[in-house]
């Protein structure tokens, strides 16, 4: 799925994913896309044949995906709809988008994975539990590092004499959401509801 933030022009989200299909996957892979403007951000699905017309398998990793992104990107900018690739991370986001299967079903509030995940997590903080996850010192390690990168840009940009975007810059930083796994995500969302009873919504994660 392609997508863009909404108010983003369809049209040119469509055509920019026209161009970014044409060049990665003419002449080798079959594909087809559809723009979709049912929802507030504008997106293309695109579906590509896994096996190429020459007999060889597609084979996707995560270069694979951050390429894909940037090309992406960068046919948005040629047609001057702003547009940049960065990593979720890097933007201090720690949640990771949710397979089509599982995000239209938590749309409607019917998804069994997210049900099961809320009801494990409940039971461990019922018990007292706050089990660390394996994942955990990677995230707040990778966010460390994405938060030192920052300050170096500010403060290269404060050298330089820019020092309304240096600050701008130290205040993104300072205000990046605490680094969490999805679990810890949802046990905040679980202790807020318990905490004010007014809560009916709990809409955990995406």
């Amino acid at each position: 799925m392609l997508s863009m933030p909404p108010g983003t022009p369809a049209k040119g989200v469509l055509e920019a994913a026209r161009n970014f299909a044409r060049e990665e996957f003419a002449l080798k892979h079959r594909y087809a896309l559809v723009l979709h403007t049912d929802e507030p951000h504008p997106h293309v699905h695109l579906v590509v044949k896994a096996i190429s017309e020459q007999g060889v398998r597609l084979n996707i990793k995560k270069a694979t995906l951050r390429h894909w992104r940037s090309e992406f990107a960068r046919n948005l900018r040629l047609l001057g709809v702003e547009a940049n690739a960065t990593d979720r991370a890097v933007r201090g986001e720690t949640r990771k988008p949710k397979k089509d299967g599982i995000y239209r079903p938590s749309e409607r509030g019917e998804s069994t994975y997210q049900r099961t995940q809320a009801e494990a997590v409940a039971a461990e903080l019922l018990k007292g539990n706050t089990p660390i996850e394996p994942g955990k010192r990677k995230l707040v390690d990778t966010r460390r590092q994405v938060e030192n990168g920052w300050r170096f840009v500010a403060d290269v940009l404060s050298k330089d004499g820019h020092h309304n975007l240096a600050n701008d810059v130290r205040r993104f930083v300072e205000r990046m959401p605490p680094a969490k796994t999805e679990r810890e995500q949802i046990a905040h969302k679980l202790q807020q509801r318990v905490r004010d009873p007014c809560i009916q919504d709990l809409q955990l994660t995406r």
